[in-house]
Order: C-alpha cells, then structure tokens, then sequence
C-alpha cells in the first residue's frame, strides 16, 4: 500500500460539511483507496474504500440528494484522511481493519467476534477421541465445522456417541481404565480402553465417522444394514442386533435435523431483517448437506445503513479470522459482491461465492433465515420494551436522575478467606452485557481471611483506579450509572468510603440486604445517608434487582469454584523454570507423583526423557529449597 505525502491534510479546518469535503478534492487523484472522515474532536466518524477516492469523495460534496443519515454525517464532518492502496480488493482490507480498530459511529459494526466450534477427530492416537475444539488448528486431524455454539456440537457429539461408539474420554483416563466406564454400559463406547474393540475396527469406526460428518450418512447406513443381514445369516444374532441398535441411531439422527439441504452441500446463509433502526443478522450453517445450527448477530447500524451495506459490512467484519465456506447466500444483493468475494477467496485461500438467490431450494434457506432473523428482532425489542420499563422502575424506586444505561453489580465469594475472588456483572437496556463481567483475584495484601468489606475494598479501588486512568474525563460508556451491592448499611457506607477516597462519589451505591428471616422478597435496600425502605412483594423491580443479584452471585461462585480447582489440582512442577506441559507429564509418568519427584536423585531426573542434567539439578535444586 502506498499512502500520500500528508495523509492528514489540514489547511481545511475551519471549513466544515459539504465545503470542507469539497477543498479536499483538489488533493485527490482517481486512486483506490480508504478515507476517513473526523469531526472538529478528530473523533473518526466513518470509515470508507472507493475504487475512485476523487469520484467517491465529490459525491460527498453535493449539497443535496443524501439520506439522512449521510447529510448528518457530512454536517458533522471537519477533516478528512487517505490512504492510497494498489487495488480495490486492498481498500476493502485495510477498510475492514480500520473499522475494528476504531468502531467509527457511522459505519456498521459487529459486536460479537467469538469464534465458532469445530468437532475434532485428531490423528495422533490409536483410538482418537471425539471431542470438540475451539482456537487454533494446532492438533494433527480432521476439522468438522463451524458449528453455530456449543450446544449444537454437544448435540452432534451425543448423536455420534450412539452411531459410531466412539470414545470422548481423555487420553490420561483412557490409560488409567482396567474396566469399562458407564458410556459402554448404555451403548454409546466401544470401551477401546479395555480393548473389548480392536485396533482396526475401531479405525473402521473413526471412518465410518468421518463419512458421516463429510455429508455420506445414506452410504453408512446401506454398508450397516448390509452387515446386519450379513450378520443374522450367520446368526451372530448379538452383533445384528448391535447393528440393529446403530442403524436406528443414525435414523434418528437424520429425523432430528431440521434443515438437510439436498442440492447444497456447504454454504452459510445470511439474512438481515431491518426494523426501527435495529438489525438482525441471522447465520445458518451448512456443512456436509446438514445444518450445523445457527446464530443471530445484532450489529449496530452505523445510525441507519440500509440492508445492503448492512449485509456487506457483516461479511467483511465476519469472516475476519473465520474461514469462508464455498458459498454465501445472502437475503439481499450486496453493492459489491464480486469485491467481496475476492477478498473471502483471499483469506479461504480458495474460491468462494457469493450469491442472492430468487428461487430453489437456495431461496427457501434465505427465506427460512429472514424468518428467523424477523422473529428474533421482534423478541429482542419487545425484551429492550420491557428492560426499558424496568430501568425507569429502577430509577424511580432508588430516586435516580434517569434510567441507568450500565448498572453494575458485585459480589464477593470465598471458603473461610480461601480462594477469593470478586466478581463484577453488567446490565443495560439490552440486559446482561456478558463481554462486560469482570473477576478479580483478591490478592489480600494486609487483608483478614474472610473480610468482606477489605475484599470489596480492593475490588472497586482497582476497578475505578482503571477507569479514571483510562477514562479521566468520563467520555466512555464503561462508567456505570448505578453500582449495586450485596449487603446491609455496613457494606454500603464502606463503598461510600471507597468511592469519596476515588473522588467518583457522584455514582449511586445501592445495597441489597436479605430482610427477616433472609427470605427472598423481603429484601431491604440500604443507600447513603437515607433510611433502609423495601419495595412491594410483587413489584416487578424488586424481581429485576433479585435477578441482578443472583447473576452476580452466581457469576462469583462460579470463578470460586473455577480457581479452587485449579488450586487443588496445582502441583509443585509448576513453578519450575523450564518444566512446561509436556515434561510435568514425563516426571509424572516417570516418578508417579510429584512427590516421588522431590525425593528423586540427579541421577534418576536425568533418566527421564527430555530432561538433562542442567535442568535436572534446576528441578532438584527448586524442590528441595529449604
């Protein structure tokens, strides 16, 4: 890519709208290229390619014939930057970069970048183990996916588990099996790890599997039944009837599945349903000529982008760090599809298409999405109705200025001081903001085991100490409008305390405190300075708060109990420098236990694979430190 002398420009900042975008013409050449467009904070306000940035830049110089949404931004606009690049096709990468680098209010944005799923069946076993894999392909095997969440791969697993008898058990449980688990019992393993199947059998499986998952199930199931009446002429009557049991299983399977597209063997099918100024984008997975699940997106709009650019902008932003599949089918014609589907085909590392189909069985799964899309758009803005109504509840039962836009919760939770962890959950007008949860590790520094108001102490001074560093001036929306603890008057004065130390004792701190006899629904709120008071028993605020609550805990026992285990199963292998993974496991294997380990000599360190005999004495020398 190639960038102009002064990418900035600025001799134009007094101008602003349609004049200021018409002085930067005479600067620019019939170039593809990215510009951006800032407003008199230098805050980017959108982000766009052009394969012409003199022709795409002067139709933003007209006074007239623009959306309202446009002429708010051309009003807006105050300076402007370019970036020359050799093609189109390198104008839509960096645009796409640009854009989740600096989330401009006017382009559209996909908030959730979570990667998907995949089933795994690696090679690097004798009896591989099915199991589900997310992140990097870093394990020799056969990839199956994306699958659209989890459960869907748990559903797959479960299905797989009664057809082809695979083993999902880890490698450290395989070994140390001397009898059958209770999956062998209720005919969903094989029980390799008793070797009650062989090796090749087994493999024979794995295949058998893998067919199945590449889309040839029908293929399976005539080789089964074949076998089946192969087996009953023979009268293996207990093998048939195993194989009986199997062919059934995979009936079943093939009846639960919802969408089995006969002329489409991969595709994603995307569909936006537009409505109010929010959007719904619905994905469909189909792999194989099976549908692997599917998952809704709610991006922001770009204050009022229409279906098109909606629909191009997901692409573009989706498939950064996913792999494309052959085909797209989308609901509506994208402006530029054949750029697109250049770029998709440069990160696949292959051929990818993009298509708006009209009619077929392509239609009816674009139909079938746009259903799904509609119908989910309707019940999250009838959710987003009902949150609004209990926020304005909120705000007038704890005398708030507004409703909150965040409302933060924390919660503590330990076993006699153990453990200890915070816990911080967030909710909005689209209620729980889990990419928002945060967990702190009490470190205790001069603390009481178990002191509750030290540990909450610790957590909002480290949470706000960040915010006033990152945020001094309050621009952002990560400062909450409300902060609710779990306690009684104690715990609020002391996060009063806390918050007048930070100098941000403008926030309101409300306590929920458990009333006579600790019974849900006699709660008692507790604020500063003000008298305890309770809300009626079956006000729907006083629901929303002990949902709020709950969330809270329950999102603190849960990193407890996270970090408790992994406590109990530390080892003293772990903080040896140059002892990783794979050498714990060699000691381990070699010695027993770590503790057998501590008392081993240089010597019989030395004979373990992979150790030798400088790292022998740093793993003696760390173990016998007195």
């Amino acid at each position: 890519m190639t960038a102009p002398s002064d990418p900035t420009l600025s001799q134009t900042s007094a101008l602003r709208g349609h004049a200021c975008i018409q002085d930067y013409l005479r600067q620019l050449d019939a170039s593809p290229g990215v510009y951006r467009m800032l407003n008199e904070k230098s805050e980017v306000l959108y982000v766009g390619k052009a394969r012409n940035l003199r022709a795409r830049v002067s139709n933003y110089a007209r006074a007239s014939g623009h959306s309202g949404r446009i002429a708010r931004m051309i009003s807006e606009t105050a300076s402007m930057m370019f970036l020359t690049t050799r093609t189109e096709t390198e104008a839509l990468l960096l645009e796409q970069n640009l854009i989740k680098q600096l989330k401009p209010r006017y382009n559209v944005l996909l908030r959730d970048d979570k990667s998907f799923p995949y089933i795994l069946l690696p090679k690097d076993h004798a009896y591989p183990q099915l199991r589900k894999h997310r992140g990097r392909r870093a394990v020799k095997g056969s990839y199956f996916g994306p699958f659209a969440s989890a459960g869907a791969v748990n559903r797959t697993l479960n299905q797989l588990q009664r057809v082809f008898l695979l083993r999902n058990c880890t490698d450290s449980v395989f070994n140390a099996r001397t009898r059958p688990c209770l999956l062998y019992q209720i005919k969903r393993c094989s029980a390799p790890c008793v070797g009650y199947v062989s090796e090749a059998d087994y493999a024979d499986l794995v295949a058998d599997a893998e067919r199945f998952l590449s889309g040839k199930s029908t293929k399976i199931q005539a080789q089964l039944a074949e076998d089946m009446a192969k087996a009953s002429e023979s009268m293996e009557f207990e093998r048939a009837a195993a194989l009986r049991d199997r062919i059934r299983a995979l009936t079943n399977v093939q009846q639960s599945q919802g969408i089995n597209p006969r002329t489409v063997t991969e595709a994603d099918v995307i569909s936006v349903h537009l409505e109010k100024g929010q959007a719904c984008v619905q994905v469909f997975f189909i792999r194989a000529n099976q549908s692997w699940g599917n998952r809704d997106f709610y991006p922001a709009t770009g204050a009022g982008a229409e279906e098109p650019e909606i629909l191009e902008a997901f692409l573009g932003q989706f498939y950064d760090g996913k792999e494309p599949p052959r085909l797209v089918l989308t609901s509506h014609q994208i402006d530029n599809p054949d750029l697109m589907a250049a770029l998709l085909a440069e990160r696949a590392g292959r051929k990818v298409a993009i298509a708006c189909p009209k009619r077929g069985e392509k239609a009816e799964l674009v139909e079938n999405a746009l259903r799904n899309a509609r119908e989910a758009l309707a019940m999250r803005m009838a959710s987003s109705a009902a949150q609004g109504r209990l926020l304005d509840g909120l705000a007038e039962a704890f005398g708030l200025e507004g409703p909150p836009k965040r409302v933060e919760v924390y919660d503590n939770s330990h076993i006699q001081g153990t453990d200890a962890v915070g816990a911080m959950i967030v909710a909005g007008p689209d209620g729980f903001i889990k990419s928002q949860y945060r967990k702190f590790n009490i470190r205790g520094d001069g603390l009481t085991p178990g002191d509750d108001f030290g540990m909450m102490k610790e957590v909002l001074t480290r949470r706000f100490e960040r915010l006033l560093k990152e945020d001094p001036d309050r621009e952002a929306e990560m400062w909450p409008d409300l902060l609710l603890i779990d306690g009684g008057a104690g715990q609020v004065s002391a996060v009063a305390g806390i918050m007048a130390d930070l100098g941000v004792d403008d926030i309101p701190v409300v306590g929920v405190a458990k009333g006579v006899d600790r019974d849900a629904g006699k709660e008692e709120f507790h604020r500063p300075g003000t008298r305890p008071f309770a809300l009626r028993h079956n006000d729907p605020v006083l629901y929303f708060v002990q949902r709020l609550r709950d969330e809270a805990h329950r999102f603190a026992i849960g990193t407890h109990r996270a970090k408790r285990a992994k406590s109990v199963s530390a080892s003293p292998l772990d903080d040896i420098p140059g002892v990783g993974a794979g050498r714990k496991r060699a000691l381990l294997a070699h010695f027993g236990s770590a503790k057998a380990v501590a008392r081993a000599g240089l010597g019989d360190l030395q004979a373990v694979d992979g150790i030798s005999a400088a790292l022998a004495q740093v793993i003696h020398d760390h173990l016998n430190a007195r």
